[in-house]
């Protein structure tokens, strides 16, 4: 059983910046696809961004595409979540998913995928 917790959530002003964290202890994140999910009050969980297992790959919706930022720290154990220029609309809660190996694109955004979830961080961008 992998347990991931995330941190890092806050209230920020639009235009703002925040990063996430997930990171777990004893099992190597580095062997597991991870993925950034988020829920919006009212909506569906929608895939932000994921990151492959050690053989590389980083994708990102299209939303958030070069505001956001996915990198892997194999030395802390831990996958962070880079949040730039935030907007009123990337409100939510903010989960980590953890999938064993190598996931391919299209699976990194959908949600059935992954079997470890954290129990999410909240993200607020407002005035």
């Amino acid at each position: 059983q992998v347990q991931l917790v995330e941190s890092g959530g806050g209230l920020v002003q639009p235009g703002g910046s925040l990063r996430l964290s997930c990171s777990t202890s004893g099992t190597p994140l580095e062997n597991y696809s991870i993925g950034w999910f988020r829920q919006a009050p009212g909506k569906e969980r929608e895939g932000v961004s994921c990151t492959r297992d050690r053989y590389g790959g980083k994708f990102y919706a299209g939303s958030v595409k070069g505001r956001f930022t996915i990198s892997r720290d194999t030395a802390t154990n831990t996958v962070h979540l880079e949040m730039k220029y935030l907007k009123p609309e990337d409100t939510g809660i903010y989960y980590c998913a953890g999938a064993p190996g190598h996931l391919i694109m299209s699976a990194c955004f959908e949600a059935e995928n992954f079997p470890y979830w954290g129990k999410g961080t909240l993200v607020t961008v407002s005035d």
